[in-house]
């Protein structure tokens, strides 16, 4: 099935679009954009610099996607924004290319929901199936994992790691690492731990013996009085007392231990 482009729409010759795209009234593909397969754009949207879509993406109204970085030291460098598959968009979103300085590259995994007025500064990187929900502002460099939930209007400060499967609440000022599988929030100025994704982890199969033993090292990490040194010792001891769980807290230790800007604390 081919894709429609409408009359209004300016697409530069250049562009790479898969015959199967669509293009909606007034927006804007710029030279160095490519689209892939089944990829429906909106009206009044802007995707241009050197920016990658793979397949079965749906971009609302008003997006803009693949502007510079908003960092002074940005020279005008051919840096990138790479976007997976079957990801939503919606409506007046930012997403903005990498910097030199960090690998020149922007990176949006697959099948992410992504509301409106979301901002994905350079240099961030968005695993799958994410969840970002209506104004939330990504600083530059952030890391978000797979399956993370980041409510709106949170607000997340540069280099901070938010982990797999964990969920941040809404209005959150967030200025450290939320580690894999912890529920947190905070519009304080301190965002702060509020237990284990227990019903996320429910919903995506894991096991009632690793969730058991991911409470216990949620507690190793905030309620026992532990060291992070003495925590990470404890998730080893587990891992080799509880292999079904092997994997889970095998992801916590490796957050843990390359925390850059330290963990959310209570």
């Amino acid at each position: 099935m081919s894709g429609i482009i409408h009359s209004t729409a300016i697409v530069d010759p250049a562009a790479k679009l898969d015959p199967t795209v669509s293009v909606g009234p007034y927006s804007i593909i710029g030279p160095d954009v490519t689209l892939g397969a089944g990829t429906d754009v909106g009206s009044h949207c802007v995707i241009d610099g050197v920016t990658t879509i793979g397949r079965d993406n749906r971009f609302y109204r008003f997006c803009s996607i693949g502007g510079m970085p908003q960092d002074k030291k940005y020279g005008g460098e051919p840096t990138e924004l790479i976007i997976g598959d079957r990801n939503t968009v919606r409506e007046f979103t930012t997403f903005n290319t990498g910097t030199v300085q960090d690998g020149g590259k922007t990176v949006v995994g697959s099948d992410n929901w992504i509301m409106a007025y979301v901002h994905i500064a350079h240099d961030c990187r968005i695993g799958d199936n994410t969840i970002l929900a209506n104004s939330v502002q990504l600083a530059g460099h952030i890391e978000v994992h797979d399956w993370a939930i980041v409510g709106g209007m949170t607000g997340v400060h540069q280099f901070c790691k938010i982990g797999a499967h964990s969920m941040v609440g809404g209005g959150t000022s967030l200025v450290q690492d939320v580690p894999p599988f912890v529920l947190a929030s905070g519009n304080d100025g301190a965002c702060r731990p509020a237990g284990i994704n227990v019903e996320g982890l429910k919903r995506r199969g894991f096991s009632l013996i690793a969730i058991s033993a991911l409470r216990d090292a949620y507690k190793s990490l905030y309620r026992r009085g532990l060291t992070l040194d003495e925590a990470c010792l404890q998730f080893r001891a587990q891992m080799q007392a509880e292999p079904e769980a092997f994997d889970a807290l095998q992801t916590l230790l490796e957050f843990v231990e390359s925390s850059r800007r330290g963990i959310i604390r209570p």
